[in-house]
């Protein structure tokens, strides 16, 4: 299989001004990003998706491929269909599989690529996965940053939500679970996505994967082996950068 990974990235993020270009352990954010995909050995190739020319220069100064793209983009996926056709282009190849590796998720293991896309190698009507991490702490899970899931018995997604889901007050025992934006999509089905017109929930939410959702399709959650935090903000670089010290 030919399997694409690309990182959506961009400067003008609400949250965090600049944060793909923050100073982490001595360099960008988007640095170790890069790096860290990079490793995985299923993937063809890996590239960093920007409508901004100050992440495109550092990614290239690093030996690393970036694609310009639309500064238009509301979604993340939406950035990844255009990069994607720009690269098959170039390239002269198409692409099997195309995962989405956010690039404000600097803890990526190498590996969580391979949990993430290995269900789809195994089973062919799987159309798109993410990877489901744990939620330890209740100021986690109370954090609107923090995208929590609820999933069925067959472990695909129900609903994803910035509030925190599902109630604990009758079922304290059910496990917190976030959404880890390791998503590998079909390529064909990453095209499909970007046609479907954008649903009530997903604007509500400004999450992506609720447009597949309300669209009635299916999401299949794995559940990671690693440990990892996405930085929204300042003061969880700052926690990162602390919990990549310790490791």
């Amino acid at each position: 299989m030919k399997i694409l990974a690309l990182i959506p990235a961009r400067m003008g993020s609400s949250r965090f001004p600049g944060k793909p270009m923050a100073p982490l352990l001595g360099k960008p954010m988007i640095g170790h990003v890069v790096e860290r995909v990079s490793r995985n050995k299923l993937l063809t190739t890996t590239a960093v998706a920007t409508c901004d020319d100050e992440i495109a220069n550092y990614v290239r100064s690093i030996g690393g491929r970036a694609v310009m793209t639309g500064s238009h983009h509301e979604r993340a996926s939406d950035r990844c269909a255009e990069a994607l056709h720009a690269i098959e282009k170039e390239d002269g190849v198409t692409y099997d599989i195309v995962v989405m590796v956010q690039g404000d998720e600097p803890m990526t293991h190498p590996d969580m690529i391979t949990e993430a896309v290995q269900p789809m190698i195994d089973d062919a009507s799987l159309q798109i996965t993410n990877l489901l991490g744990k939620i330890t702490t209740l100021t986690e899970f109370e954090d609107r940053n923090c995208i929590k899931v609820v999933c069925d018995l067959q472990s695909n997604a129900l609903c994803f939500s910035r509030e925190p889901i599902p109630t604990r007050s009758k079922s304290p025992n059910i496990p917190m679970v976030k959404q880890v934006c390791v998503i590998p999509f079909r390529r064909d089905f990453l095209i499909e996505y970007t046609k479907m017109a954008p649903t009530p929930l997903e604007i509500a939410e400004s999450v992506d994967m609720m447009r597949v959702l309300e669209h009635g399709l299916k999401i299949r959650m794995v559940p990671t082996a690693h440990s990892t935090m996405a930085v929204d903000t300042p003061e969880d670089l700052a926690r990162v950068e602390k919990l990549m010290r310790a490791l």
